[in-house]
């Protein structure tokens, strides 16, 4: 009777622990690293529920742009609105935070003039927002076209640590061919954020992983993390947000490389996130 009494309470003890197990392991599915925010006068304030994707690292895409500065103690103009970089280093999708430097909203302009972009940022990294840091980004983006990217080494060099830049293929010469090209030049403690072009339609997630894989055989896996981007193009122009059918192949793809959605203030609505916890099942407050 004893053994029988015992039997049933085991069985008791399991079903009631089921959903238990269960909500515990969903909370501990991470569907993305981080997300990227791209600060400007309409979106300097973000908000949003990303940590409940996952995020826990934010990468700022710039703290100055455009000569006007997101932060206090630059030297430079301010931006008429700041952030509230106190609050957002409280937040859980930013407990670590990549700090972008000095951009240009115009990839032309940022290349023509990346000395003055490189001193801005050495001046930026000065004063950097009072968040946890975890690494700089130099906000010029690369690609195999900029003929002149390998002067880049020495002005990287005298840029902070850890250090990343971003990369995108918009000659679609491939990721081993970026890869050869990337091992000639860059300084071998940069790492690199792989655009995965899926916002442009450049290419399809899995072709976007292969880059991925391509790059880390020839820099170190260590080296390099992935921009999924969360936008695609929009009728009459411009760009929307991706729908959870579109974003999910990008977010499967890229499993065991840290990921990071672009941006989440402009694209990443607390809608878009709730849809992507019940395409995959996941049960959080």
């Amino acid at each position: 009777m004893m053994r029988s009494l015992l039997a049933s309470f085991a069985v008791f003890i399991a079903l009631a622990c089921a959903p238990c197990a269960a909500h515990a392991q969903a909370s501990r599915v991470r569907l993305i690293d981080g997300i990227v925010w791209q600060p400007d006068n309409a979106h300097a304030d973000p908000r949003g529920d990303w940590d409940r994707l996952g995020a826990r690292e934010l990468i700022v895409q710039w703290t100055a742009v455009d000569g006007v500065s997101f932060v206090p103690g630059s030297g430079m103009p301010a931006a008429a609105r700041m952030p509230d970089w106190e609050r957002i280093a409280q937040e859980p999708w930013a407990r670590n935070v990549i700090v972008g430097l000095a951009g240009r909203f115009d990839e032309a302009a940022a290349r023509a003039n990346v000395v003055q972009l490189a001193i801005e940022s050495m001046q930026l990294a000065q004063v950097h927002p009072p968040v946890h840091v975890t690494g700089y980004y130099f906000p010029v983006e690369i690609d195999p076209t900029w003929q002149n990217a390998s002067a880049l080494r020495t002005l990287l060099d005298a840029l902070p640590r850890p250090l990343w830049i971003s990369v995108y293929d918009r000659a679609n010469v491939g990721g081993a061919a970026i890869a050869e090209w990337l091992d000639q030049w860059l300084p071998r403690d940069v790492g690199v954020l792989l655009q995965d072009g899926c916002g442009v339609y450049a290419r399809e997630p899995k072709i976007a992983r292969e880059y991925a894989d391509q790059l880390a055989a020839k820099l170190g896996r260590h080296r390099v993390r992935i921009i999924a981007e969360a936008f695609r193009p929009q009728v009459g122009g411009g760009f929307r947000p991706a729908t959870v059918d579109e974003l999910k192949p990008q977010i499967d793809a890229y499993r065991g490389y840290k990921t990071y959605l672009f941006d989440g203030p402009h694209y990443v609505s607390p809608d878009l996130v709730k849809g992507l916890l019940d395409a995959y099942g996941i049960v959080r407050r």
